[in-house]
């Protein structure tokens, strides 16, 4: 089923048996972002019984959910009507995370591939990525990995061939025109160009990731000792 709003077409379909995508415009968009973030809280808000989880992405709000406890056609008229509802521009105040970061060195061994790939030297490339405010799309991969849009098309650069199989929580990365943050040790093919000290992903808090779609990211440059120093305070 195809409906329009705010001017654009969105369309809902079944995922599998037991979730439903909302789908907005196939491109990357500020705007297109704005309506998923908006529209998954309202869905989260709503509180439907039978709704067991809300994942947004770049253009999709997928909504999983215990066919036993509600009706495919229900739940499609719910989420209707909370489309219907929901007004882009609601949220005016994002917040902003700054987020310390140790670049080059054991923290980012491939800083120097990614300068010489684009002709820079690697104070360049730590300049130019720690100059922009990015915006954090979507959460996925691993808990808490922030996909986020605003990279300077100067310093990107292409995944590794072969993933690492081990990239530490924290390492700071460069993928085609995004950046990122692996929040837990995992395998990762990412560029990797420095580390953070902060702890992105904590099971045990509310939320218990650091950064959350929509908001807005200022990468910091610190040195080794900056890096030690805020790494034994998030120890604690």
């Amino acid at each position: 089923m195809r409906f329009s709003r705010w001017g654009t077409s969105y369309k809902i379909k079944p995922i599998g048996d037991s979730a439903i995508g909302i789908f907005f415009d196939e491109k990357i968009d500020e705007r297109v972002n704005d309506m998923v973030i908006e529209v998954s809280r309202r869905v989260e808000k709503r509180k439907t019984e039978g709704i067991i989880e809300v994942v947004p992405t770049y253009r999709t709000v997928c909504v999983y959910y215990n066919p036993l406890q509600i009706e495919y056609e229900r739940l499609v008229e719910t989420l209707r009507e909370i489309v219907s509802e929901t007004k882009v521009g609601e949220r005016k105040e994002r917040r902003v995370v700054k987020i310390p970061v140790a670049y080059g060195g054991d923290f980012g061994p491939d800083l120097k591939f990614v300068a010489e790939y684009n002709g820079l030297t690697e104070d360049d490339v730590i300049e130019i990525h720690s100059k922009p405010t990015y915006r954090v799309y979507m959460l996925g991969f691993t808990p808490g990995f922030a996909y986020m849009g605003g990279l300077d098309e100067r310093i990107a650069a292409p995944r590794l061939e072969t993933p690492r199989k081990k990239v530490p929580a924290g390492s700071v990365g460069i993928a085609g025109k995004q950046t990122g943050i692996y929040p837990i040790e995992s395998p990762g093919g990412w560029r990797l160009i420095g580390r953070t000290p902060l702890k992105l992903f904590d099971p045990k808090k509310d939320p218990p990731t650091l950064l959350l779609p929509g908001d807005l990211v200022k990468f910091v440059p610190i040195d080794k000792e900056e890096f030690y120093r805020i790494l034994k305070e998030e120890s604690k």
